[in-house]
């Protein structure tokens, strides 16, 4: 899981504050860190192993047990999580289960439709309306790779799923709108996305199904 739901008034719990209180900005920097270990496993991790990464001496020792006393991490068999993070990567994995299965339909279909013969009239060609030439030359947009996306939105650091984005996008045929607007410029709709996620404060990826 390369990012996860934090909201920006985390600060405000109470859980946060008493740890804030006892341990400061060294209390918090451990825990969030942590928590960042757990994400990007997305299950439990060792409780040695993660304390060696993080370099858990006697000083932060008695941080890592308050945050198991008051419930900001848990333990279990030798290994430590948080509990709301687990809960989280449960959901995200499941709707990306679910968006490839979609991806993959669509696909499919797309597939069908190409491999279906149909009976073309051996004739001098149609006309061709000039302005239908114009809006075909329109739609045809090119979709960027999935290291495009990826390179811009590290550069951004907006923690977007490029596959992500891609695989949506795909599924809607690289259009927007009631209107079936193309999208001509996809980074700066990975910008809307951006805004989108910072104005309703939310998962990004959640917003655009």
């Amino acid at each position: 899981m390369k990012y996860f739901l934090h909201d920006t008034n985390s600060f405000d719990d109470e859980k946060i504050t008493e740890l804030y209180l006892k341990f400061g900005y060294e209390g918090l920097g451990l825990f969030y860190t942590t928590l960042e270990k757990i994400g990007k496993q997305e299950k439990p991790v060792k409780t040695t192993v993660l304390k060696a990464q993080l370099k858990v001496g006697k000083r932060l020792e008695k941080c890592w047990k308050f945050m198991e006393e008051i419930g900001l991490l848990s333990s279990n068999n030798g290994d430590t999580f948080n509990k709301q993070l687990l809960n989280f990567s449960e959901k995200y994995q499941i709707k990306k289960e679910k968006n490839k299965i979609k991806v993959a339909e669509w696909r499919k279909n797309q597939e069908d439709k190409e491999n279906v013969t149909s009976y073309v009239p051996i004739s001098n060609p149609p006309k061709v309306n000039k302005s239908k030439v114009k809006e075909n030359k329109i739609n045809n947009i090119i979709p960027p790779t999935i290291e495009m996306v990826k390179n811009y939105c590290e550069e951004r650091k907006n923690g977007i799923d490029a596959q992500y984005f891609i695989d949506q996008n795909t599924m809607k045929g690289w259009i927007y709108g009631k209107n079936k607007t193309p999208i001509k410029d996809w980074q700066a709709c990975i910008r809307t996305w951006e805004k989108y996620s910072k104005k309703t404060n939310t998962f990004t990826n959640e917003d655009f199904n």
